[in-house]
């Protein structure tokens, strides 16, 4: 326990820690302010996986252009993985709305984002601060410390695959509680648990990444 509090007072130096986190605790308002149920808040982190999708190609695509020796894999990387994460997306939002929306129509992707965008007040304004803060990364760590420079493209697809796994054994849980008790906020709550701890453990893995860059002397801005 007192490791897991040292390693988060590191990880909370971090200015960016702190938006990060101010971000995951939207939905708390969200809930409060607009009346969010369990639809808008799955719908909400389906979103959030199709932003961290988009910026995984970007992050391979800049690594072919900082490191042109990558840049044939990154043909190879970029097109499988928008093949292969939009149809794992694409199967995970159907179970998501087929869960919150049994009685919607349509199964295009373009429709599942128009669902997810409208299942909830101010979805776009929620997404927009999730952009904002994979931006404020993406700027600092990936471009402005050099991570690009290191990076493999190959290891660079094959990360956004947790986040999914974690949301959906998550909602899985949610699911039972709200229907098998028939506690919804007690769903809705785990659900919400689930993805700040997920957070806070992504907080802890940047430091320590970046405390071994240090050590190394990558990137000491």
């Amino acid at each position: 326990m007192q490791k897991t509090l040292t390693l988060l007072r590191g990880a909370f130096r971090d200015p960016l820690s702190w938006a990060s986190l101010t971000v995951d605790l939207l939905p708390l308002l969200a809930i409060a302010a607009f009346g969010w149920g369990a639809a808008p808040l799955v719908a909400l982190y389906w979103l959030e996986n199709l932003v961290i999708g988009a910026f995984t190609i970007l992050r391979m695509l800049t690594t072919g252009v900082y490191r042109p020796a990558m840049l044939a894999i990154c043909l190879f990387t970029v097109p499988f993985f928008c093949v292969h994460y939009g149809l794992f997306c694409y199967g995970h939002g159907l179970f998501l709305r087929q869960i919150a929306m049994p009685d919607a129509n349509g199964t295009s992707f373009t429709g599942l984002i128009t669902w997810a965008l409208g299942s909830g007040a101010w979805m776009a304004l929620f997404v927009g601060a999730i952009i904002a803060v994979n931006a404020a990364y993406f700027a600092r760590d990936y471009v402005g410390r050099g991570e690009a420079r290191e990076a493999n493209p190959f290891m660079e697809m094959f990360l956004p695959y947790d986040r999914i796994i974690t949301l959906h054994f998550a909602i899985l849980l949610g699911t039972l509680l709200t229907l098998g008790m028939d506690q919804p906020l007690l769903g809705v709550l785990l659900l919400l648990t689930i993805r700040i701890a997920y957070g806070l453990l992504q907080s802890i893995r940047r430091r320590k990444k970046r405390d071994a860059q240090l050590a190394e002397g990558v990137g000491a801005t």
